[in-house]
């Protein structure tokens, strides 16, 4: 039996039952997603670059080869770009991979196959064509790995017609939001953040899917919103605990999903508080927080804005590897919270 429902308080979904619940990291959240699907579907194997003997280049799929064995747990050769077209190929065919990178940075050299291939076949087939692939790939900064290995590039997906973009905040969500893509019957660009592998939750145990394309409240307030994803949503709330120090309820959405983008959530918050900040870890300019501001301001929540919308991003320039500058160029709990104090007027604690 599945269901809606992410353990957070959620304004999009109704459980449809009390689900047991079991403290795991997010790392341990996705190699139980992938293992259940695999367990339930003899059709869902596991592909990319040191999945298998290594475990994944974070410990993500450490002992899935044992209990898999070599056919459904591939190793794979360095070609990104062989990568993506293979999962593509196997997924019109019946068959749905999960399509490791070892960083999600490398899927630009595999972005002829998912662009100009993955992304339109269903369309240009008629809808007769399925193809179930997931794009697994790490992403962000936070873990010294520098400029080529620590960029968040999800607007350049999100851009495209026929992908499905989604990034997790949470162990929960991680684990439901996978099941939901791997089931899914279009290409999925699945972005984990590394800082968040660590992260320790209250996960459902056994068949749980969160809708794909749904936003979540995982915070109520009525002062203002903010809008954020991955690895700012945990910043978010705990800029959001400061402020109710003083005295101010921010709420907190977590867009999760960027493509299919729910809109509707997103505005009902903004027309609700009357102020939005949106926050992300990319680069503010051609970040994907300029398309959420765009969806907010053309809507009717626009009437009830008391302040301009506000956005925060990542600096522009390449992640540095020196760590005090590594988390100068993204967005951190205090950044949130002078970015909330500024728009609400007033002087921070």
């Amino acid at each position: 039996m599945t269901t809606t429902q992410t353990p957070a308080t959620s304004a999009t979904t109704t459980a449809q039952f009390e689900p047991s619940l079991k403290e795991m990291t997010y790392a341990e959240a996705v190699r139980e997603a992938l293992s259940e699907e695999m367990r339930r579907d003899p059709r869902v194997f596991l592909m990319g670059e040191d999945v298998g003997i290594y475990g994944g280049a974070f410990g993500v799929t450490r002992g899935m080869l044992e209990e898999f064995g070599e056919e459904r747990i591939r190793d794979t050769p360095i070609s990104e770009a062989a990568l993506a077209g293979a999962g593509t190929g196997a997924a019109l065919t019946g068959m749905r991979p999960v399509v490791e990178f070892q960083f999600s940075d490398f899927m630009g050299i595999a972005m002829d196959q998912i662009v100009n291939q993955t992304a339109k076949l269903r369309f240009m087939f008629g809808g007769k064509a399925e193809v179930p692939v997931v794009f697994r790939g790490p992403l962000g900064s936070g873990t010294g790995a520098a400029a080529q290995h620590s960029q968040s590039l999800e607007a350049w997906f999100a851009h495209v017609p026929g992908l499905k973009v989604v990034l997790p905040s949470t162990p929960a969500d991680v684990k439901g939001l996978l099941i939901a893509a791997i089931r899914d019957l279009n290409p999925v660009v699945f972005l984990e953040h590394k800082v968040l592998y660590k992260q320790k939750g209250m996960v459902p145990t056994g068949d749980w899917e969160v809708p794909i394309g749904k936003a979540d409240i995982k915070r109520t307030g009525k002062d203002l919103t903010i809008i954020a994803w991955s690895i700012e949503v945990p910043r978010a709330l705990a800029a959001a605990q400061r402020l109710a120090q003083d005295g101010i309820e921010a709420e907190v959405v977590d867009v999760r999903t960027l493509r299919p983008l729910d809109a509707e959530t997103l505005i009902a918050s903004a027309r609700k508080t009357g102020r939005v900040l949106i926050v992300h870890e990319a680069v503010l300019s051609g970040g994907f927080g300029g398309e959420v501001a765009a969806r907010i301001a053309s809507s009717e929540a626009f009437y009830y804005l008391d302040a301009p919308i506000m956005r925060l991003g990542g600096a522009e320039i390449p992640i540095p590897y020196n760590p005090v500058l590594e988390k100068r160029a993204t967005p951190q709990e205090e950044d949130i919270y002078q970015a909330a104090c500024q728009l609400l007027q007033r002087n921070p604690a």
